[in-house]
């Protein structure tokens, strides 16, 4: 079956802007929004650290609902922890819902906070007893009760809000899958998020260098936590877009053009369907409406006259063109000079012509035919013998020019 150009168009139209919605629904994502996600497994995810942390059986789950639900949580009572990794660096803010879950004996960890950037190198190592831990950034606080930091400022500080405490870091990537090579971050931040009931916590801070106990004396942890209980560790991925089902049911009401209006594909939604449009009319009318070509109007004097014109042309007969021409001009002549159509000699139409224009005998006689013989001329001496023809009717009186 052969198919017609334009049913092409618009069958290709259809199979680039499906393939387009098929991309962005079902790629894998890796973009901005994901990095310091768990799931994320590039190098600025934290897939690694999760399970890290799963392996050394510290209890630790993924949160995909708003902080609000997260506050009425049953399973988050405290004391538990909340790790926010942002994928931007963000204002050092902690809003007021999250300020009560904290006051309460909660802790929150948020990792990309914004910090002036200082004179520090951009990559440094800090000295710990289960490996230096690596940072990479030259971002820091002045903040003075830092958890980790150098001469240049704090890279992690805490702030205690009623029973809880708030720690930040200017490092977003602190122990994120590139960082594989320094155990002493992922212990770092396993230290900062499982913080011990009764308020003892297991690192402790100083303004050169960090200490984490359990780093130094692992046998000491162990025993700790055999009697202790640690706090349960929540990662926020709700902030990376990840949502639990009933979640986008009623953020949504189950609508998909109300989904994906408040998502970033409904921008790219709503240029593919523009340019679907576009390819179906293109496609239809590739070059406007089509105009139905009129025959042309055939002249038959003037196709006549071209064919003789061809004809004389290819047989050099500038003489029968020179006669024709010229009793068909003394015609015309006549006729404007008011002398009739009979046959006239050349001259009586000379002196006519003299007495009527002013104008010189010699004029008008080199152009009449001779009886004598017929004159074959060159081409160039034609068109030159046809403008001065044209010549002569340019002299007749304005009302006799065009008369026939």
């Amino acid at each position: 079956m052969n198919l017609s150009k334009n049913r092409l168009w618009l069958l290709g139209a259809i199979a680039v802007t499906a393939i387009i919605i098929i991309t962005l629904l079902f790629a894998p994502a890796n973009n901005k929004i994901n990095s310091g996600s768990t799931y994320n497994r590039g190098p600025d995810g934290y897939g690694a650290w999760y399970a890290f942390m799963s392996k050394r059986g510290t209890e630790v789950q993924r949160w995909q609902k708003p902080f609000e639900d997260f506050a009425k949580n049953q399973d988050a009572k405290p004391p538990c922890t909340l790790l926010r990794i942002y994928s931007k660096l963000i204002p050092e803010d902690v809003p007021d819902t999250e300020k009560k879950w904290v006051e309460q004996g909660n802790t929150l960890v948020i990792l990309g906070v914004r910090a002036p950037v200082t004179a520090a190198p951009f990559s440094s190592l800090h000295p710990a007893s289960a490996g230096e831990i690596k940072i990479d950034t030259g971002r820091r606080s002045s903040d003075k009760k830092q958890i980790l930091g150098d001469r240049f400022g704090a890279i992690v500080w805490e702030k205690p809000l009623g029973k809880g405490i708030v720690y930040f870091a200017a490092a977003p990537y602190l122990a994120a899958n590139a960082y594989q090579d320094f155990p002493g971050n992922y212990e770092f931040l396993s230290g900062l998020v499982t913080q011990l009931e009764g308020g003892e916590q297991e690192i402790e801070g100083t303004q050169q260098a960090i200490a984490v106990n359990f780093i130094q004396n692992p046998s000491d942890r162990q025993t700790q936590e055999t009697s202790k209980t640690l706090n349960k560790v929540w990662v926020d991925e709700y902030i990376h877009g990840y949502k639990d089902p009933e979640i986008i049911e009623r953020e949504y009401q189950g609508n998909l053009f109300t989904y994906l209006a408040k998502t970033p594909l409904f921008p790219v939604f709503i240029q593919g369907t523009i340019i679907l449009i576009i390819a179906i009319f293109a496609g239809w009318n590739r070059f406007g409406q089509p105009v139905t070509l009129s025959a042309p109007a055939v002249d038959n004097s003037e196709a006549y006259i071209q064919a003789l014109a061809g004809v004389l042309e290819k047989a050099n007969s500038t003489d029968f063109a020179v006669e024709t021409i010229g009793k068909a001009e003394q015609l015309q002549l006549q006729k404007a000079l008011l002398l009739g159509q009979a046959s006239l000699e050349s001259e009586t139409l000379t002196n006519a012509w003299v007495e009527q224009t002013g104008r010189k005998a010699a004029e008008l006689s080199e152009l009449l035919p001779s009886p004598s013989h017929k004159r074959r001329i060159s081409d160039s001496d034609l068109l030159a013998w046809l403008g001065k023809w044209q010549q002569i009717r340019q002299h007749l009186p304005s009302d006799r020019k065009n008369l026939k």
